[in-house]
């Protein structure tokens, strides 16, 4: 190719990017600012953009009570029944995959549940087996309050896993149930004729974002990195003095419109993860999920609240006005019985906080 033809080819691909740059979303178009308005619709709030007025600082000294949870670490090929996991009593140990059992996912096994309290803060302290095995990539946290005491769940918190030991509220959420369909007939327990309602129906918070932008927040305990913590605000639940609290965690079951869980699938249709209730094992429907007992909080129980851990003991001392006691109304704390892994011709008594042999 000759010199001529090389310069006319090399002043016609000059004409081209000549009359390229002057065309719509040309390097014109890319050095134009966007507006205010279109960066909003692109970017979504931070929570540095959220006005902070009151952030928990540390966990109180004092425990308003604890709970044991069943260990299914020890279930994979073992001869041992679980422990814990009662359908139709609202009690689900099944964090396993569906049908087979023969995945287990630590991440969303609860092994141990504490409650504490201040004047302004409920703090929910849920610890797994093993948050770092993940084997979930949708994995939930949550705290349920019974803030009336009828067996009925008044609000739900819920939160994605934290990254950090830095409280956020960055993936948290409040849903409340103000139509009191939450539990039925039969609060806790399974209904004779599933007519489920729409469960925790109006979230009142999320991520900040709400009438009160601190109304929960989440966080890895700096201590244990099994331990997710939560803080929920009292005010933005009610201010209650005495509530039922209990924990969760799972994956998409664990939804707010699918409370209670027992109320939307039949035992059939949920399956069960205790080889002893044949009929209904393994798992089927009702699967990755995890729940603890109730506890009682800031009132003596009668023993009949429904899914109320079976207490073992109290501790001396701490009711209002007694020996050593702390004497601040509402402060009780109790030690429950601990759930405890049963060989195969048994299986657990929460009644009695033992096992008990299969007949």
């Amino acid at each position: 190719m000759n010199a001529k033809i090389l310069r006319n080819l090399s002043f016609v691909a000059l004409i081209i990017f000549t009359l390229a740059c002057g065309l719509p979303g040309s390097q014109d178009a890319i050095e134009t600012e966007p507006t205010p308005q279109e960066i909003s619709t692109v970017i979504p709030p931070t929570e540095a953009s959220i006005n902070h007025e009151a952030i928990p600082i540390s966990l109180p000294g004092l425990e308003s009570g604890q709970a044991a949870d069943f260990d299914s670490s020890i279930i994979p090929g073992s001869d041992y029944f679980i422990g814990g996991d009662r359908f139709t009593y609202g009690r689900l140990e099944r964090p396993f995959n569906t049908q087979s059992m023969d995945v287990y996912y630590p991440e969303i096994d609860i092994v141990h549940t504490m409650v504490l309290q201040d004047d302004t803060w409920i703090y929910g302290l849920i610890v797994l087996n093993d948050v770092a095995s993940t084997k979930l990539s949708e994995k939930r946290y949550g705290i349920e309050l019974d803030i009336d005491l009828n067996g009925k769940g008044d609000f739900l918190i819920l939160a994605t896993l934290p990254t950090s030991s830095d409280w956020t509220v960055d993936g948290v959420q409040i849903f409340k149930d103000e139509n009191g369909d939450v539990g039925g007939e039969s609060p806790y327990f399974t209904d004779e004729v599933i007519a489920p309602g729409d469960g925790f129906e109006k979230k009142i918070f999320d991520s900040g974002e709400g009438d009160d932008t601190d109304a929960a927040w989440v966080r890895l305990s700096a201590d244990n990195e099994n331990t997710i913590e939560f803080s929920i605000k009292k005010t933005a639940v009610g201010e209650p003095g005495a509530f039922l609290i209990n924990m969760w965690a799972g994956t998409n079951l664990l939804d707010p419109a699918l409370f209670d869980i027992n109320d939307h699938f039949t035992h059939e249709e949920a399956g069960a993860a205790d080889k002893g209730l044949e009929y209904f094992y393994p798992i089927k429907a009702v699967s990755e999920i995890d729940n603890s007992c109730r506890m009682a909080v800031g009132f003596q129980p009668t023993g009949q609240e429904p899914g109320l851990c079976p207490t073992a003991s109290q501790q001396a001392g701490s009711e209002p006005g007694s020996p050593g006691g702390s004497g601040k109304p509402g402060i009780i704390i109790r030690i429950f019985c601990i759930p405890s892994s049963c060989p195969a011709d048994s299986f657990w008594d929460d009644g009695s906080c033992s096992c008990k042999p299969i007949k």
